[in-house]
């Protein structure tokens, strides 16, 4: 068990992360992603040792979920390297100087986006490698140029160690500055780092509670820094009379596939199910989890939090167990849309774990009526069928309003790493809701802008140099 770490140790971490700023951030895009490949090839080359010490703490089976995710895991630190070899996502625009600007004489402007600095990362329990040490964020504000400090989970203390003595030996190996990456350990020592004026932005993956305290203090520092929160989310999902005749028992097996994957312990997991009155799929559900093992929780901490929330929805009026095994086996609710208005937040709120909630509607006006009290998260999901277009159209802007992602005929448990990806939402989805925790423009929220006006060519940053040294997609004078 790795202990809090040390005072000294901390203010030493921090001050190494201060001093490594401007190189980072002066660092060509190039030489960054050599960094993040050295470190994605330092990872898979300690497959062997990581993968079982993971399984060990956190309970999740080695294969093929942990492979699997310390793979994506450094497929994500190659992806943020094509994004620096892109180098798009600099912003690099360039207006010239124009005497005949219709506002008047126009200066010359150069703006360019840069490193916004050290950046404090908070990793989750629930993925040990895709969200954690090594993770998106850690990644994303690596390509950036920010060093990074990374506030280790107590879920998985040994694996955050070696994880991020991996990272930290071959980022620097690579050509990285000394202070570019280190682990902490401990609550209190987390929140020493993020009051500390030497961190620019944190970020963090976790609870409602946890997250918003944090989110406070970031808020509440003299100087208020950004912070990333991506902390809770219901993900509901609509299903029509149209698709339940097409393809009903399929949607229930997915469904029942989709809620209890992970023992239901994943940011994306399908927490409502709306269906239609007499939707006939009851049977099929049940069948569907039948013999459904207790699935091991990723700590007691979790655990009593999901007993606890799972009591209070069997509690509230109108609400009836469909399908329960055993404790901590997949649990499967339902209630009626007037029961779910009249249930308040036990029943609009994020149950973390196995355990899902079917809410049946009359009929549309309903429907819209129920997706107007649930509280935002990261996606919304619809099966139906392309014959349902004109009763889904009024469907669609209340999810767009409480979702940053929506799916059509699929399920949310699924996130890729990809250009297009976006993995946010309205709070409390997350704090900063314009923003990605996962796919490139995750980069986005370590970068600031800064705008040059009137500069020498010799004392402009590189990307805004007349030459374009290195050759970067820019907008000039307005055009591409």
């Amino acid at each position: 068990m790795s202990q809090a770490t040390e005072a000294a140790t901390l203010e030493k971490i921090l001050a190494a992360a201060a001093e490594a700023a401007r190189p980072a951030a002066e660092a060509t895009p190039a030489e960054r992603a050599r960094w993040l490949v050295a470190a994605a090839d330092a990872l898979d080359a300690a497959a062997d040792d990581l993968v079982p010490l993971a399984h060990a703490e956190t309970h999740l089976p080695a294969t093929p979920r942990l492979a699997g995710e310390l793979k994506r895991t450094t497929f994500q630190l190659r992806l943020f390297g094509e994004v620096l070899t892109d180098g798009e996502f600099l912003g690099a625009t360039v207006d010239h100087a124009d005497p005949d600007w219709p506002m008047g004489p126009r200066p010359d402007i150069r703006r360019v986006k840069t490193a916004i600095g050290p950046v404090l990362v908070f990793a989750a329990s629930n993925f040990p490698f895709a969200f954690s040490v090594a993770g998106g964020d850690t990644a994303s504000a690596l390509a950036a140029g920010c060093p990074v400090i990374l506030k280790a989970h107590p879920g998985h203390p040994e694996l955050s160690a070696l994880t991020g003595r991996i990272v930290r030996e071959a980022l620097i190996g690579a050509g990285a500055p000394d202070g570019i990456f280190d682990v902490i350990f401990g609550q209190d020592e987390g929140v020493t780092a993020l009051k500390d004026p030497r961190i620019a932005a944190a970020s963090f993956t976790g609870s409602i509670p946890g997250g918003r305290a944090l989110f406070d203090i970031a808020n509440a520092r003299p100087r208020p820094i950004p912070f990333y929160g991506e902390l809770g989310s219901v993900n509901p999902v609509v299903v029509t009379e149209a698709a339940i005749a097409a393809r009903g028992e399929a949607v229930a097996k997915g469904y029942a596939g989709s809620f209890t994957l992970g023992a239901g312990q994943f940011c994306t997991k399908p927490g409502l199910l709306f269906l239609p009155e007499d939707h006939g799929l009851t049977s099929t559900l049940k069948d569907a989890l039948a013999g459904a093992a207790a699935q091991p929780m990723l700590n007691d901490r979790i655990a009593s939090g999901y007993a606890s929330k799972l009591a209070a929805l069997q509690e509230v009026p109108g609400v009836e167990v469909v399908s329960s095994s055993a404790a901590f086996a997949p649990t499967l609710l339902a209630t009626t849309g007037k029961q779910f208005l009249e249930g308040g937040d036990t029943v609009h709120e994020e149950c973390f774990g196995p355990a899902s909630l079917i809410v049946t509607y009359a009929d549309q006006a309903e429907l819209l009526r129920l997706l107007d009290v649930i509280e935002p998260g990261l996606t919304a999901t619809i099966h139906g069928e392309e014959s349902d277009a004109d009763w889904l159209r009024p469907v669609l802007p209340p999810l767009a309003r409480i979702a940053g992602r929506l799916l059509w005929n699929d399920w949310p448990t699924g996130v890729t790493v990809s250009w297009a990806q976006h993995h946010g939402g309205p709070y409390p989805a997350t704090t900063a809701p314009t923003t990605t925790s996962v796919g490139t423009a995750a980069i986005e929220r370590f970068l600031r802008p800064i705008a040059w006006q009137g500069f020498p060519d010799a004392l402009l940053p590189e990307p805004l140099q007349e030459a374009n040294p290195w050759q970067l997609p820019r907008r000039t004078d307005g055009s591409r």
